[in-house]
């Protein structure tokens, strides 16, 4: 267990502190929405560390290639369900936003399940449209915990990579799945 794991870690056990906050919030409690919004935001840094760490250090492991992109998910899923129409806040984001965010996540995780089922291994690696999109997500919720007004732009902007990345992932993962027996048959 190194260092950058136990980062991943860290932000993966920081979910249901900030999913608190933000179920318990209310107008006059305006402290538990600044404190999901600093837990989300020390985890957002979290994210950027543990990758800089495991690269610098060369401490690049097969736990920290599925905990990384889990504590990411757990965080933005979150995120985006207790955001949305059924939190307390004036700003939050619609339905659809919130579907289609969680909607990729969910059709990558069962991509990665059957890969792993069939391959017997996964690699998992970010694209650079995923990692637009996280940039993206992430940005939009701490603009929807800020209640800036310009938070609608970004999840367009958030919606419209995730939309992008997702495909780009279920096209990488048919590759990953049919590469090498589309090889094998035509040899």
């Amino acid at each position: 267990m190194n260092i950058a794991n136990k980062i991943s870690i860290f932000r993966i056990l920081s979910v249901p502190f900030f999913i608190a906050c933000l179920v318990y919030y209310t107008p006059d409690r305006i402290y538990l929405k600044n404190l999901a919004l600093f837990i989300f935001t020390v985890s957002v840094i979290s994210d950027g560390l543990d990758g800089y760490i495991a690269r610098k250090a060369k401490m690049i492991s097969k736990a920290g290639s599925i905990l990384d992109p889990l504590g990411d998910k757990f965080l933005l899923i979150s995120a985006f369900i207790f955001l949305s129409p059924i939190c307390r806040l004036e700003l939050k984001f619609p339905l659809w936003v919130s579907f289609i965010v969680i909607s990729r996540d969910v059709i990558i995780i069962m991509g990665a399940v059957v890969i792993y089922m069939v391959k017997q291994s996964l690699d998992v690696y970010p694209t650079r449209w995923g990692k637009l999109t996280t940039t993206f997500q992430m940005f939009s919720v701490i603009c929807v915990l800020l209640q800036w007004k310009l938070a609608a732009y970004i999840w367009w902007i958030a919606v419209i990579f995730t939309v992008i990345s997702g495909v780009d992932y279920v096209k990488g993962g048919f590759k990953t799945l049919y590469g090498n027996d589309t090889r094998r048959a035509a040899n």
